[in-house]
């Protein structure tokens, strides 16, 4: 099991910059936790210590993700409320027993998971359809899923609507990054955006429904293209770190075609 080992801020600067990134008053959190305006402006300068359940309280009201959760009850000088563990670790036997047969249950569709930061944490045979031709030194773990889709020597070259995908993609990561205020995440997306793209990137509607990825069927063209979307599986009121940062991504046939490309 592993911890959260140090928070770097005050509980206060830290509570102040969750309530700020929620875009929320001062009044407004403390009427949704039932705490006094007053008081929390103290917690927030420092004046007043707030107890353990009160800061799992705003917590909740600030939708703070269990790790950050844990940093800060660190800096209210709290024992973290949220253990991490591996999956390979005896307590998740369980969740990877189950995992395994959601991504083996897909087949013959690809379905991969991933973690917070898009590394690939397990997949199934059918993933070996996106990875195939990709340079080796994007294979080499941890993978990072959205470095291989939009690397010039990744999956980009065989994605017949790189522009529309690639504009997708970062719009999906900017949401994330405004959601968490992860710095690893903000390099990333700086990494994914500097890749030569569509010159029509900005043009497309990244609020459609669905975003569907579409691989060439063949170099000259004269083969139909293979198109997926994707639905992303999360774990309910998840009570352990590794849990709750794990996504199932699953794709599906997007048209008649691939359907029966892949029955066949």
């Amino acid at each position: 099991m592993t911890t959260t080992l140090e928070a770097q801020e005050p509980v206060g600067v830290l509570l102040r910059h969750w309530r700020e990134r929620r875009r929320m008053s001062q009044m407004d959190l403390a009427l949704r936790t039932e705490v006094s305006a007053r008081h929390l402006s103290f917690v927030e300068t420092g004046r007043s210590k707030p107890t353990r359940t009160m800061l799992l309280k705003l917590s909740e009201q600030l939708e703070i993700p269990l790790r950050e959760q844990n940093s800060l009850l660190l800096a209210g000088g709290f024992a973290p409320a949220y253990a991490e563990h591996q999956l390979s670790d005896l307590p998740m036997a369980v969740v990877s027993d189950a995992i395994r047969k959601i991504l083996d249950g897909h087949l013959p569709y690809p379905a991969i998971v991933v973690d917070r930061h898009w590394n690939m944490v397990d997949g199934n045979e059918a993933v070996a359809l996106f990875t195939a031709g990709c340079a080796e030194h994007l294979l080499e773990p941890p993978i990072n899923v959205l470095r291989l889709s939009l690397h010039p020597d990744g999956m980009a070259p065989r994605i017949a609507n790189i522009g529309q995908w690639r504009a997708h993609i970062l719009d999906r990561l900017a949401h994330q990054i405004a959601a968490t205020g992860d710095s690893q995440l903000s390099s990333l997306h700086r990494e994914l955006s500097a890749y030569p793209g569509d010159d029509m990137d900005r043009a497309y509607d990244t609020r459609a429904l669905v975003v569907p990825v579409r691989f060439r069927g063949s170099p000259d063209g004269n083969s139909p293209d293979l198109a997926f979307f994707s639905t992303t599986t999360v774990f309910g009121t998840p009570l352990d770190v590794t849990l709750a940062e794990l996504a199932i991504e699953s794709f599906y046939p997007a048209d008649e075609f691939t359907t029966a490309a892949f029955r066949r």
